[in-house]
Protein backbone atom coordinates (compact mmCIF):
# COMPACT_ATOMS: atom_id res chain seq x y z
CA UNK A 1 0.00 0.00 0.00
CA UNK A 2 1.42 3.42 -1.02
CA UNK A 3 0.61 6.72 -2.34
CA UNK A 4 -3.24 5.97 -1.88
CA UNK A 5 -3.59 2.80 -3.68
CA UNK A 6 -3.57 -0.95 -3.11
CA UNK A 7 -1.61 -3.32 -4.96
CA UNK A 8 -3.45 -6.47 -5.72
CA UNK A 9 -1.24 -9.41 -7.46
CA UNK A 10 -3.17 -11.79 -9.00
CA UNK A 11 -0.82 -14.49 -11.84
CA UNK A 12 1.72 -12.88 -11.25
CA UNK A 13 -0.36 -9.08 -12.58
CA UNK A 14 -0.04 -6.13 -10.12
CA UNK A 15 -3.15 -4.03 -9.93
CA UNK A 16 -3.62 -1.13 -8.33
CA UNK A 17 -7.02 0.42 -6.72
CA UNK A 18 -7.76 3.57 -5.05
CA UNK A 19 -7.78 4.18 -0.74
CA UNK A 20 -10.66 6.17 0.27
CA UNK A 21 -10.69 8.11 3.45
CA UNK A 22 -13.68 9.14 5.51
CA UNK A 23 -14.01 12.22 7.72
CA UNK A 24 -13.07 9.08 10.66
CA UNK A 25 -12.14 5.67 10.83
CA UNK A 26 -10.75 3.13 8.71
CA UNK A 27 -9.93 4.08 5.55
CA UNK A 28 -11.30 1.65 2.17
CA UNK A 29 -9.90 0.03 -0.65
CA UNK A 30 -12.17 1.00 -4.29
CA UNK A 31 -12.46 -2.29 -5.11
CA UNK A 32 -15.75 -1.41 -7.51
CA UNK A 33 -13.34 -2.24 -10.87
CA UNK A 34 -11.69 -5.93 -9.53
CA UNK A 35 -13.93 -8.18 -10.92
CA UNK A 36 -13.21 -6.54 -14.29
CA UNK A 37 -9.91 -6.02 -14.41
CA UNK A 38 -9.31 -9.91 -12.93
CA UNK A 39 -12.23 -12.01 -13.30
CA UNK A 40 -12.38 -12.33 -9.27
CA UNK A 41 -14.74 -11.51 -6.81
CA UNK A 42 -14.07 -10.83 -2.57
CA UNK A 43 -15.26 -13.41 -0.52
CA UNK A 44 -17.04 -11.54 2.87
CA UNK A 45 -20.28 -13.71 3.92
CA UNK A 46 -21.65 -11.01 6.52
CA UNK A 47 -19.81 -7.77 5.01
CA UNK A 48 -18.01 -7.47 8.00
CA UNK A 49 -15.07 -6.20 5.90
CA UNK A 50 -17.25 -4.62 3.22
CA UNK A 51 -18.32 -0.86 2.81
CA UNK A 52 -21.82 -1.24 1.44
CA UNK A 53 -22.21 2.69 1.15
CA UNK A 54 -20.94 5.93 1.87
CA UNK A 55 -22.38 7.61 4.56
CA UNK A 56 -22.72 10.64 6.71
CA UNK A 57 -25.01 9.82 9.52
CA UNK A 58 -23.72 7.10 12.01
CA UNK A 59 -19.88 6.32 13.34
CA UNK A 60 -19.11 3.73 15.45
CA UNK A 61 -15.54 3.02 16.77
CA UNK A 62 -16.09 -0.58 18.68
CA UNK A 63 -13.02 -0.63 19.89
CA UNK A 64 -13.36 2.45 22.01
CA UNK A 65 -17.16 2.43 22.45
CA UNK A 66 -17.50 5.77 20.34
CA UNK A 67 -21.40 6.25 19.09
CA UNK A 68 -21.51 9.40 16.85
CA UNK A 69 -24.83 10.76 15.33
CA UNK A 70 -23.44 13.46 12.66
CA UNK A 71 -20.12 13.46 14.92
CA UNK A 72 -22.18 14.24 18.27
CA UNK A 73 -21.46 11.50 20.91
CA UNK A 74 -24.10 9.10 21.90
CA UNK A 75 -24.01 10.20 25.92
CA UNK A 76 -24.49 13.90 24.74
CA UNK A 77 -27.64 13.34 22.77
CA UNK A 78 -29.63 11.13 25.32
CA UNK A 79 -28.99 13.15 28.60
CA UNK A 80 -28.91 16.77 26.58
CA UNK A 81 -31.62 16.35 23.87
CA UNK A 82 -34.76 14.80 22.93
CA UNK A 83 -35.56 12.11 20.75
CA UNK A 84 -37.25 14.83 18.17
CA UNK A 85 -33.78 16.94 17.76
CA UNK A 86 -31.97 13.51 17.36
CA UNK A 87 -34.80 12.54 14.53
CA UNK A 88 -33.89 16.01 13.00
CA UNK A 89 -30.36 15.89 13.09
CA UNK A 90 -30.34 12.62 11.53
CA UNK A 91 -32.91 13.78 8.91
CA UNK A 92 -31.17 17.00 8.15
CA UNK A 93 -27.43 16.85 8.86
CA UNK A 94 -27.37 19.37 12.06
CA UNK A 95 -29.15 20.42 15.27
CA UNK A 96 -31.98 22.38 14.69
CA UNK A 97 -32.53 25.72 15.99
CA UNK A 98 -35.60 26.35 18.30
CA UNK A 99 -37.94 27.71 15.58
CA UNK A 100 -36.95 24.36 13.29
CA UNK A 101 -37.52 22.26 16.14
CA UNK A 102 -40.74 23.64 16.97
CA UNK A 103 -41.73 23.74 13.12
CA UNK A 104 -40.86 20.03 12.97
CA UNK A 105 -42.62 18.41 16.41
CA UNK A 106 -45.41 20.56 14.90
CA UNK A 107 -45.33 18.72 11.44
CA UNK A 108 -44.66 14.98 12.97
CA UNK A 109 -47.73 15.71 15.72
CA UNK A 110 -49.94 16.64 12.87
CA UNK A 111 -49.30 13.46 11.00
CA UNK A 112 -50.11 10.73 13.57
CA UNK A 113 -52.83 9.99 13.40
CA UNK A 114 -53.39 6.94 10.91
CA UNK A 115 -56.54 6.53 8.51
CA UNK A 116 -59.10 5.16 10.08
CA UNK A 117 -59.33 2.16 7.74
CA UNK A 118 -56.18 1.12 9.02
CA UNK A 119 -58.13 0.17 12.23
CA UNK A 120 -60.28 -2.75 10.22
CA UNK A 121 -57.40 -3.93 9.20
CA UNK A 122 -56.04 -4.86 12.18
CA UNK A 123 -59.14 -7.23 12.87
CA UNK A 124 -57.59 -9.44 9.89
CA UNK A 125 -55.19 -10.93 12.71
CA UNK A 126 -55.30 -13.29 15.12
CA UNK A 127 -55.77 -11.76 18.95
CA UNK A 128 -52.41 -13.66 19.42
CA UNK A 129 -50.41 -12.51 16.92
CA UNK A 130 -47.38 -11.43 17.49
CA UNK A 131 -46.90 -7.66 17.74
CA UNK A 132 -44.53 -7.30 14.79
CA UNK A 133 -45.89 -9.82 12.38
CA UNK A 134 -49.26 -6.71 12.49
CA UNK A 135 -46.43 -4.11 12.36
CA UNK A 136 -45.11 -5.78 9.66
CA UNK A 137 -47.96 -5.98 7.94
CA UNK A 138 -49.81 -2.77 8.76
CA UNK A 139 -46.28 -0.67 7.92
CA UNK A 140 -46.40 -2.33 4.48
CA UNK A 141 -49.82 -1.61 3.55
CA UNK A 142 -49.34 2.09 4.49
CA UNK A 143 -48.34 2.39 0.32
CA UNK A 144 -51.60 1.47 -0.09
CA UNK A 145 -53.16 4.30 1.88
CA UNK A 146 -50.99 7.60 0.78
CA UNK A 147 -50.59 7.23 -2.82
CA UNK A 148 -49.71 10.81 -2.44
CA UNK A 149 -45.89 10.04 -0.96
CA UNK A 150 -44.56 6.74 -3.00
CA UNK A 151 -42.79 8.97 -5.53
CA UNK A 152 -39.03 8.46 -4.62
CA UNK A 153 -37.80 10.79 -7.64
CA UNK A 154 -39.48 13.32 -6.00
CA UNK A 155 -37.83 15.29 -3.18
CA UNK A 156 -41.27 16.47 -1.35
CA UNK A 157 -42.68 12.90 -1.61
CA UNK A 158 -39.95 11.52 0.28
CA UNK A 159 -40.33 14.56 2.77
CA UNK A 160 -43.24 13.92 3.67
CA UNK A 161 -43.03 9.89 3.47
CA UNK A 162 -40.46 10.47 6.04
CA UNK A 163 -42.50 12.56 8.35
CA UNK A 164 -45.56 10.24 7.92
CA UNK A 165 -43.23 6.59 8.72
CA UNK A 166 -41.72 8.59 11.76
CA UNK A 167 -45.01 10.33 13.30
CA UNK A 168 -47.24 7.24 12.51
CA UNK A 169 -45.36 4.34 13.89
CA UNK A 170 -45.66 5.01 17.67
CA UNK A 171 -49.48 5.15 17.02
CA UNK A 172 -49.52 1.84 15.15
CA UNK A 173 -47.06 0.14 17.70
CA UNK A 174 -49.34 0.98 20.31
CA UNK A 175 -52.35 -0.18 17.98
CA UNK A 176 -50.67 -3.36 17.78
CA UNK A 177 -50.20 -3.70 21.56
CA UNK A 178 -54.07 -2.68 22.62
CA UNK A 179 -55.38 -5.06 19.77
CA UNK A 180 -52.99 -7.98 21.50
CA UNK A 181 -54.52 -7.64 24.88
CA UNK A 182 -58.33 -6.68 23.63
CA UNK A 183 -58.16 -3.20 24.68
CA UNK A 184 -59.68 -0.12 22.31
CA UNK A 185 -57.37 2.13 20.24
CA UNK A 186 -56.67 4.94 21.42
CA UNK A 187 -56.03 7.89 19.29
CA UNK A 188 -53.10 10.23 19.31
CA UNK A 189 -52.83 13.62 21.20
CA UNK A 190 -51.35 16.95 19.64
CA UNK A 191 -50.67 18.45 23.13
CA UNK A 192 -48.52 15.78 24.22
CA UNK A 193 -45.05 15.16 23.12
CA UNK A 194 -43.62 12.52 20.95
CA UNK A 195 -42.55 10.06 23.83
CA UNK A 196 -45.33 10.89 25.84
CA UNK A 197 -48.05 10.28 23.53
CA UNK A 198 -46.99 7.24 22.67
CA UNK A 199 -46.78 6.14 26.28
CA UNK A 200 -50.37 7.38 26.54
CA UNK A 201 -51.48 5.63 23.18
CA UNK A 202 -50.07 2.10 24.83
CA UNK A 203 -51.21 2.21 28.29
CA UNK A 204 -54.27 4.35 28.83
CA UNK A 205 -57.84 3.13 28.92
CA UNK A 206 -61.05 5.15 28.61
CA UNK A 207 -62.37 4.06 31.96
CA UNK A 208 -59.60 6.46 33.86
CA UNK A 209 -56.69 9.08 33.59
CA UNK A 210 -53.19 7.79 32.53
CA UNK A 211 -50.71 9.44 34.80
CA UNK A 212 -47.42 10.35 32.81
CA UNK A 213 -44.59 9.69 35.27
CA UNK A 214 -41.55 12.43 34.14
CA UNK A 215 -39.22 9.40 34.91
CA UNK A 216 -40.93 7.33 32.72
CA UNK A 217 -41.04 9.39 29.47
CA UNK A 218 -37.62 10.40 30.09
CA UNK A 219 -36.51 6.98 30.31
CA UNK A 220 -38.62 6.01 27.37
CA UNK A 221 -37.23 8.96 25.47
CA UNK A 222 -33.72 8.01 25.88
CA UNK A 223 -34.59 4.24 24.89
CA UNK A 224 -35.63 5.76 21.69
CA UNK A 225 -32.66 7.90 21.15
CA UNK A 226 -30.35 5.34 22.03
CA UNK A 227 -31.89 2.97 19.35
CA UNK A 228 -32.44 5.87 16.80
CA UNK A 229 -29.22 4.75 14.42
CA UNK A 230 -26.74 2.17 14.63
CA UNK A 231 -24.46 2.47 11.07
CA UNK A 232 -24.81 -0.34 8.88
CA UNK A 233 -26.26 -3.29 10.55
CA UNK A 234 -28.75 -5.98 9.41
CA UNK A 235 -31.97 -3.88 9.01
CA UNK A 236 -30.70 -1.04 7.83
CA UNK A 237 -28.60 -2.77 5.22
CA UNK A 238 -32.04 -4.71 4.47
CA UNK A 239 -33.68 -1.22 3.95
CA UNK A 240 -31.05 0.72 1.81
CA UNK A 241 -31.00 -3.04 -0.59
CA UNK A 242 -34.84 -2.59 -0.73
CA UNK A 243 -34.60 0.74 -1.49
CA UNK A 244 -32.30 0.28 -4.14
CA UNK A 245 -34.45 -1.63 -6.07
CA UNK A 246 -36.87 1.71 -6.37
CA UNK A 247 -38.90 0.13 -3.79
CA UNK A 248 -41.51 2.80 -2.02
CA UNK A 249 -40.43 3.95 1.32
CA UNK A 250 -43.37 2.06 3.49
CA UNK A 251 -42.45 -1.20 1.39
CA UNK A 252 -38.74 -0.32 2.59
CA UNK A 253 -39.29 0.19 6.29
CA UNK A 254 -41.33 -3.05 6.34
CA UNK A 255 -38.34 -4.94 5.31
CA UNK A 256 -36.22 -3.04 8.13
CA UNK A 257 -38.78 -4.34 10.77
CA UNK A 258 -38.89 -8.22 8.86
CA UNK A 259 -35.33 -8.39 9.74
CA UNK A 260 -34.89 -6.51 13.09
CA UNK A 261 -37.61 -9.26 13.93
CA UNK A 262 -34.57 -11.80 14.17
CA UNK A 263 -33.33 -13.01 17.43
CA UNK A 264 -29.83 -12.05 16.45
CA UNK A 265 -30.97 -8.32 16.14
CA UNK A 266 -33.61 -6.60 17.26
CA UNK A 267 -34.87 -9.75 19.87
CA UNK A 268 -31.38 -8.97 21.71
CA UNK A 269 -33.10 -7.17 24.44
CA UNK A 270 -35.93 -9.72 24.77
CA UNK A 271 -33.65 -12.83 24.93
CA UNK A 272 -31.69 -11.06 27.78
CA UNK A 273 -34.88 -10.31 30.18
CA UNK A 274 -35.92 -14.21 28.75
CA UNK A 275 -32.65 -14.95 30.52
CA UNK A 276 -33.05 -13.46 33.33
CA UNK A 277 -36.59 -14.88 34.16
CA UNK A 278 -34.90 -18.39 33.47
CA UNK A 279 -32.11 -17.63 36.50
CA UNK A 280 -35.24 -16.61 38.41
CA UNK A 281 -33.48 -15.26 41.62
CA UNK A 282 -30.11 -13.67 42.85
CA UNK A 283 -29.15 -17.12 44.74
CA UNK A 284 -28.59 -18.66 41.50
CA UNK A 285 -26.75 -16.34 39.73
CA UNK A 286 -23.20 -18.34 40.83
CA UNK A 287 -24.56 -21.50 38.81
CA UNK A 288 -25.52 -19.39 35.61
CA UNK A 289 -22.09 -17.51 35.74
CA UNK A 290 -20.67 -20.85 36.37
CA UNK A 291 -22.42 -22.64 32.94
CA UNK A 292 -21.35 -19.23 31.10
CA UNK A 293 -17.83 -20.40 31.65
CA UNK A 294 -17.73 -23.80 30.58
CA UNK A 295 -17.60 -24.03 27.05
CA UNK A 296 -18.98 -27.48 26.87
CA UNK A 297 -22.53 -25.86 28.32
CA UNK A 298 -24.61 -24.35 25.53
CA UNK A 299 -25.95 -21.92 27.76
CA UNK A 300 -24.98 -18.14 27.16
CA UNK A 301 -25.64 -14.78 29.22
CA UNK A 302 -27.74 -12.29 26.74
CA UNK A 303 -27.49 -8.91 27.13
CA UNK A 304 -23.34 -9.01 27.42
CA UNK A 305 -20.90 -7.85 25.28
CA UNK A 306 -21.52 -6.80 21.34
CA UNK A 307 -20.38 -7.96 17.99
CA UNK A 308 -19.47 -4.11 17.14
CA UNK A 309 -18.47 -3.12 20.65
CA UNK A 310 -15.30 -4.51 22.07
CA UNK A 311 -15.20 -1.91 25.20
CA UNK A 312 -18.33 -1.05 26.80
CA UNK A 313 -21.04 0.30 25.06
CA UNK A 314 -21.86 4.17 24.99
CA UNK A 315 -25.48 3.70 25.04
CA UNK A 316 -25.76 0.49 28.05
CA UNK A 317 -23.77 3.48 30.24
CA UNK A 318 -26.92 5.81 29.54
CA UNK A 319 -29.47 2.73 30.17
CA UNK A 320 -27.95 2.03 33.41
CA UNK A 321 -28.23 5.21 35.03
CA UNK A 322 -31.69 5.28 33.52
CA UNK A 323 -32.39 1.91 35.22
CA UNK A 324 -31.65 2.22 38.45
CA UNK A 325 -34.07 5.80 38.04
CA UNK A 326 -36.86 3.81 36.81
CA UNK A 327 -36.79 0.77 39.23
CA UNK A 328 -36.38 3.51 42.38
CA UNK A 329 -39.50 5.56 41.22
CA UNK A 330 -41.84 2.52 41.03
CA UNK A 331 -40.63 0.72 43.87
CA UNK A 332 -41.13 -2.48 42.10
CA UNK A 333 -39.95 -5.67 44.12
CA UNK A 334 -39.62 -8.37 41.53
CA UNK A 335 -36.93 -10.95 42.31
CA UNK A 336 -36.01 -10.69 37.80
CA UNK A 337 -35.18 -7.04 38.69
CA UNK A 338 -33.32 -7.73 41.73
CA UNK A 339 -31.68 -10.74 39.44
CA UNK A 340 -30.57 -8.09 36.83
CA UNK A 341 -28.77 -5.63 39.46
CA UNK A 342 -26.95 -8.15 41.12
CA UNK A 343 -25.95 -10.17 37.88
CA UNK A 344 -24.65 -6.28 36.35
CA UNK A 345 -22.80 -5.89 39.75
CA UNK A 346 -20.78 -9.43 39.45
CA UNK A 347 -20.34 -9.37 35.49
CA UNK A 348 -18.38 -5.80 35.73
CA UNK A 349 -16.41 -7.32 38.88
CA UNK A 350 -15.64 -10.72 37.54
CA UNK A 351 -12.10 -11.25 35.86
CA UNK A 352 -13.97 -13.66 33.29
CA UNK A 353 -15.49 -10.97 31.93
CA UNK A 354 -13.44 -8.26 32.91
CA UNK A 355 -10.87 -10.06 30.56
CA UNK A 356 -13.24 -10.48 27.77
CA UNK A 357 -14.92 -7.43 27.84
CA UNK A 358 -18.31 -8.60 28.32
CA UNK A 359 -19.89 -5.95 29.43
CA UNK A 360 -23.92 -5.29 30.06
CA UNK A 361 -25.08 -4.15 26.61
CA UNK A 362 -27.79 -1.96 25.95
CA UNK A 363 -30.46 -4.69 25.25
CA UNK A 364 -29.63 -5.86 28.81
CA UNK A 365 -30.81 -2.68 30.42
CA UNK A 366 -33.39 -1.69 27.93
CA UNK A 367 -35.36 -5.26 28.65
CA UNK A 368 -35.48 -4.50 32.71
CA UNK A 369 -36.85 -0.74 31.81
CA UNK A 370 -39.19 -2.33 29.79
CA UNK A 371 -40.43 -4.77 32.07
CA UNK A 372 -40.31 -2.52 34.52
CA UNK A 373 -42.29 0.22 32.73
CA UNK A 374 -45.03 -2.49 32.17
CA UNK A 375 -44.01 -3.49 28.58
CA UNK A 376 -44.66 -7.34 27.90
CA UNK A 377 -41.85 -8.96 25.98
CA UNK A 378 -43.30 -9.45 22.41
CA UNK A 379 -43.60 -5.16 22.40
CA UNK A 380 -39.79 -4.95 22.79
CA UNK A 381 -38.27 -5.11 19.49
CA UNK A 382 -41.69 -2.98 18.35
CA UNK A 383 -40.17 -0.54 20.67
CA UNK A 384 -37.01 -0.98 18.76
CA UNK A 385 -38.57 -0.96 15.58
CA UNK A 386 -40.44 2.34 16.51
CA UNK A 387 -36.70 4.41 17.54
CA UNK A 388 -35.08 2.81 14.74
CA UNK A 389 -37.66 4.10 11.90
CA UNK A 390 -36.08 7.16 12.49
CA UNK A 391 -32.50 5.74 11.29
CA UNK A 392 -34.01 3.72 8.68
CA UNK A 393 -35.64 6.80 7.04
CA UNK A 394 -32.41 8.84 7.18
CA UNK A 395 -30.51 6.19 5.51
CA UNK A 396 -32.89 5.29 2.69
CA UNK A 397 -33.12 9.33 2.12
CA UNK A 398 -29.34 9.32 2.02
CA UNK A 399 -29.17 5.92 -0.75
CA UNK A 400 -32.04 7.74 -2.77
CA UNK A 401 -29.90 10.98 -2.91
CA UNK A 402 -26.38 9.26 -3.52
CA UNK A 403 -25.22 9.41 -7.35
CA UNK A 404 -23.40 6.48 -7.52
CA UNK A 405 -25.87 4.34 -5.34
CA UNK A 406 -26.59 1.48 -7.45
CA UNK A 407 -29.35 -1.46 -6.91
CA UNK A 408 -28.04 -4.29 -4.43
CA UNK A 409 -26.58 -7.19 -6.24
CA UNK A 410 -24.36 -9.18 -4.15
CA UNK A 411 -22.21 -12.53 -5.71
CA UNK A 412 -21.71 -15.49 -4.53
CA UNK A 413 -18.82 -18.10 -4.20
CA UNK A 414 -20.85 -20.89 -6.38
CA UNK A 415 -19.83 -24.73 -4.77
CA UNK A 416 -23.15 -26.27 -6.22
CA UNK A 417 -22.71 -29.42 -9.59
CA UNK A 418 -20.95 -28.42 -12.56
CA UNK A 419 -23.13 -28.17 -15.87
CA UNK A 420 -25.37 -31.10 -16.41
CA UNK A 421 -27.83 -32.92 -19.07
CA UNK A 422 -31.50 -33.18 -18.04
CA UNK A 423 -32.02 -36.93 -17.72
CA UNK A 424 -36.10 -37.46 -18.54
CA UNK A 425 -37.25 -38.65 -16.23
CA UNK A 426 -38.28 -42.31 -16.69
CA UNK A 427 -34.49 -43.02 -17.09
CA UNK A 428 -33.38 -41.78 -13.41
Amino acid sequence: MADGTAKIEIGGTSHDYAIKDGSVGPQVVDIRKLYADTGLFTYDPGFTSTASCESGLTYIDGDQGILLHRGYPIDQLAEQSSFMEVAYLLLRGELPSKGELDEFTYTITRHTMVHEQLTAFFRGFRRDAHPMAIMCGVVGALSAFYHDSTDINDPVQRRIASHRLIAKMPTIAAMAYKYSVGQPFVYPRNDLSYTANFLNMTFSVPAEEYHLDPVIVDAMDKIFILHADHEQNASTSTVRLAGSSGANPFACIAAGIACLWGPAHGGANEAALNMLREIGTPDRIPEYIARAKNKDDPFRLMGFGHRVYKNFDPRAKVLSKAATDVLDKLGINDPVLDTARELEQIALKDPYFVEKKLYPNVDFYSGVILSAIGFPTEMFTVLFALARTVGWVAQWNEMISDPAQKIGRPRQLYTGPTMRDYVPVEKR
